[in-house]
């Protein structure tokens, strides 16, 4: 889910305190030493004749001192090590049934320990909010009752005498969890910590199954079951799982055993023979349907809602190629005995890479039409590429999380490389950088961080994005080849263990034969970004120079090393060289050998840095017309929409559409969807549009072409609406749809419309919505109610502006049960951004002071800190406005 010079730069920080400190003292006390033997300045005399000056220059200094002992003291106290190691836990052997009434958790644990190193007389487990019966021990075939002490988050079990590295022993614990107690808010990433989640457990709420699914990353299956939750301790594992009959279970590993109880009941066994970490340990149970697929006979499973097979078999069919090319790109086969993929509901993350068994949110689950446009590789490459990076190879510590989820990150990026071109994948990686840009304008923290306040805060666009870009520019600068070679060495130097970052530097430098401090200094254990400054002198075209500036805050930014590729055009052969960026202003000479126009800095958009050089619209035109990758051409194209130079613009439109990288064609349409006059004396372009809306490869291509012919002139293109809202894509079929619903009224029959009314997805729906509000068509309350309660994931969050438009507009239409359902959704959904838009929908009854009220009571039980400062503005600007 959820990424080392050689020290830890906290400790190395924390080391220089003493000479740091002596030198300032020593300064301090020289002050105020009279040498009497020795012949003063005249300056020394004036200092040491003012008193007054003398006191002020101490109190100073002394302040300053003081100040900077508080600065170390706090990074020393802040230091979060890795978890000492008391005990290694060396198989968890779980009993589990479900108490649905309390959402309680029945188990049975019999553990497999022995001390790591020290010996010891008590053991510390983590176990959240759990109840105990008896606890005992066992070692050599006898067992007796042990002593513990519980706080309610650990307990400590005091063991009959002192054991040694040599002792192994079990400890057994009858106990019941209660995963709702004491649950809270999350990360960015991770929404809550229960660890464990009861799915509508009364079967209370019509149309949505029971479930039980868990979610242990970071510390948070020690809410269903006690262990030592920590990532740096790896077990092999049993867990069986009574449950009724008509149930499906998946887990960890095999499901080595299934046994009939009798009754209605069975206990499914699921066996992990592989170590793996606490916080993959995980389940689900529900009522699911199963497409059965392989790869090179590792069994394969997706599983999902029935009904929602065939979708399932669309959204994961690319999974056993992935798996393939994985294996063959990391020179390390798959490494675990089947991988199933299931998809539930009210998910607390986007998904989790359990071993052998991610779990996905709702979002995944489609129908078959659904998924013709399913665009969900990314985040299925990224669950996958966890289980190497992160279940396989396994970081020490939170602090280094950037080597599970960098990893994960960058896999995106190679699975659409290969699967999808190279224009596909930087178009994801621009995506990755911009993420992490806008975390950076108000969070810059070190990669590797030892000093986080929750483990949670390390679940951020850089541990995410940032990792992940880093490690494409030490692809790029090592090359491919050297870089896969150590990853793979790597792997297979830490298979089935704990890292750190130092364990990856180490690692490539052992297959490049290369000293990689500086790069691991400046991108993993520093904070912040380049931020360069370029000016190109074409004023001699035989020999172009340019100079480059770091302007990053060298006070809390390294001076980058930075390598620069620049290239240019001779007719159609490009031309690159590098240069080595190592000065905070830098002069370099081109040297190239015939005239250049236009050079291009990092055109391949591989730099995480800031850059900015000044170009006029005449030169972004040259680039978008001259440049072979299609991320050069997109950056020109969206350049010149942002700077509205409207010239170049118009001028390059006809060759945009005919682009080979559809992102283009794709941002061409966007362009004119907003220009769309330009197309009164353009006959030919409107032809063309049409012809791509029909014909285009790519179905948002397709759908963007309709949008222009949509504000174009609706009336005029009334056919191809009709046919293509019958498009078995639905991007494609909403297009047309909301075509259609742009036509004037009069010229349109409302029967055609409510032909597509019993259509269920959200794009096919919010179009017949517009409608309804546009033409005021009334006695459709049922209609918008029964819509909210059938759509699910993003599409509810688009649609529920139009919802509340409809009752705020008709509110004999039931605008109370409207009321009602939004404040529902505010108070309780797991998603941040449903429960943002129940609350903008809320404001849309802004006039009813019992409404507002209502608001307010539910915003104040928001969790999440970002909604609640959203909530008080609004609310805030609503009270004044009242």
């Amino acid at each position: 889910m959820n990424q080392l010079p050689v020290q830890n730069p906290v400790i190395r920080w924390y080391s220089y305190i003493s000479p740091i400190i002596f030198f300032l003292v020593f300064a301090v006390s020289c002050k105020s030493v009279h040498v009497p033997d020795q012949e003063l300045s005249e300056s020394e005399l004036l200092i040491e004749n003012s008193t007054e000056e003398l006191d002020e220059i101490r109190t100073i200094d002394t302040a300053a001192v003081k100040a900077l002992i508080s600065q170390k003291e706090k990074v020393a106290e802040s230091y979060k090590p890795s978890a000492k190691i008391d005990f290694d836990i060396l198989h968890t052997d779980l009993d589990l049934s479900f108490d649905y009434q309390r959402q309680a958790v029945l188990g049975k644990a019999e553990l497999t320990i022995r001390p790591f190193f020290y010996p010891t007389g008590e053991l510390v487990l983590d176990a959240q909010d759990f109840e105990f019966d008896e606890i005992f021990f066992i070692q050599n075939g006898k067992q007796e009752s042990v002593r513990y002490d519980y706080d309610e988050e650990k307990i400590h079990i005091h063991l009959p005498g002192e054991l040694t590295k040599t002792d192994t022993f079990q400890i057994v614990l009858d106990y019941t969890a209660f995963p709702e107690r004491n649950a809270g808010a999350g990360s960015e990433a991770i929404i809550d910590t229960k660890g464990l989640y009861f799915i509508d457990p009364l079967d209370t709420v019509p149309d949505k199954p029971r479930m039980i699914w868990t979610q242990g990353e970071t510390a948070h299956n020690s809410k269903w079951f006690p262990t030592i939750d920590s990532p740096n301790n790896k077990f092999t594992q049993l867990i069986k799982l009574t449950v009724s009959d008509t149930l499906i279970t998946v887990g960890n590993g095999e499901l080595v055993k299934q046994e009939s109880l009798g009754d209605g009941m069975r206990k499914d066994y699921w066996e992990m023979k592989l170590p793996h970490s606490a916080y993959l340990a995980a389940f689900v149970v529900g009522d699911f349907g199963k497409v059965e697929a392989e790869w090179e006979n590792v069994p394969l499973g997706y599983y999902v809602e029935k009904g929602y097979e065939k979708g399932a078999g669309k959204v994961f069919k690319n999974t056993p190629e992935m798996i393939g090319f994985f294996s063959e790109l990391l020179g390390v086969r798959y490494p675990w005995p089947k991988y199933d993929q299931i998809v539930v509901r009210d998910f607390v993350s986007g998904a989790m890479e359990n071993t052998t068994a991610s779990i996905f949110m709702e979002e995944l689950r489609l129908t078959e039409r659904e998924a013709i446009d399913s665009e969900w590789d990314y985040i299925i490459a990224h669950e996958l590429f966890h289980q190497w990076f992160g279940d396989y190879v396994t970081t020490e510590s939170w602090a280094n999380l950037t080597l599970n989820e960098g990893f994960a990150n960058y896999s995106e990026f190679l699975w659409n490389e290969y699967k999808y071109g190279r224009d596909e994948a930087k178009l994801k990686l621009i995506v990755e950088m911009e993420n992490y840009f806008a975390e950076a304008e108000t969070k810059q923290v070190d990669l590797i961080r030892y000093d986080y306040a929750e483990a949670e805060d390390m679940f951020d666009s850089h541990s995410y994005s940032k990792g992940g870009v880093i490690l494409h520019m030490l692809r790029e600068y090592l090359g491919a080849e050297a870089f896969f070679a150590g990853v793979r060495h790597y792997l297979e130097r830490h298979s089935f263990d704990n890292v750190e970052v130092n364990d990856l530097r180490i690692a490539f430098e052992k297959v490049s034969g290369e000293d990689l401090n500086w790069f691991f200094n400046q991108w993993f254990l520093d904070k912040g970004h380049p931020e360069l400054q370029f000016e190109v002198d074409y004023s001699d075209p035989k020999n172009v120079q340019i100079s480059v500036t770091q302007q990053q805050d060298l006070a809390t930014t390294p001076l980058y090393r930075l390598p620069l590729d620049v290239s240019w055009y001779e007719g159609n052969e490009r031309i690159s060289k590098r240069f080595m960026i190592t000065k905070a202003f830098q002069k370099i000479d081109l040297g190239n050998e015939n005239p250049v126009e236009l050079i291009f800095l990092d055109e391949e958009k591989n730099m995480l840095a800031q850059k900015y050089v000044e170009m006029d619209a005449g030169q972004m035109r040259k680039q978008f017309k001259t440049s072979g990758f299609g991320i050069a051409r997109y950056e020109a194209l969206d350049s010149l929409a942002a700077w509205e130079a409207m010239t170049e613009l118009e001028s390059i439109i006809p060759e945009a559409l005919d682009d080979e990288f559809w992102s283009v064609r794709e941002s061409a349409l966007t362009i004119l969807q907003g220009h769309s006059d330009w197309l009164e004396d353009s006959p030919e372009l409107a032809r063309k549009i049409a012809h791509m809306a029909e014909n285009d490869e790519r179905n948002s291509v397709r759908a963007g072409a309709l949008d222009v012919l949509t504000a174009f002139g609706p009336d005029e293109y009334y056919a191809t609406f009709l046919k293509l809202a019958s498009d078995s894509s639905y991007l494609v079929a909403g297009s047309a749809l909301m075509g259609l619903v742009s036509i004037e009224p009069e010229k349109i029959d409302p029967a055609v419309i409510e032909g597509f009314a019993g259509e269920g997805n959200f794009r096919m729906v919010i179009p017949v919505a517009d409608y309804y509000l546009t033409n005021s068509v009334t006695g459709k309350g049922a209609w918008f109610m029964d819509q909210a309660k059938a759509i699910s994931g993003q599409g509810l969050y688009y649609y529920l502006g139009y919802f509340s438009e409809y009752f705020s507009s008709f509110p004999e239409e039931g605008k109370a049960d409207a009321v009602d359902f939004l404040l529902g959704k505010m108070r309780k959904d797991a998603r941040s951004y449903i429960r943002l838009g129940a609350f903008q929908a809320l404001l849309g009854f802004s006039d009813d002071e019992e409404v507002l009220k209502k608001t307010r009571e539910v915003a104040a039980l928001e969790t999440d800190a970002e909604l609640t400062m959203y909530y008080e503005y609004f609310l805030e600007v609503m009270k004044d406005e009242n």
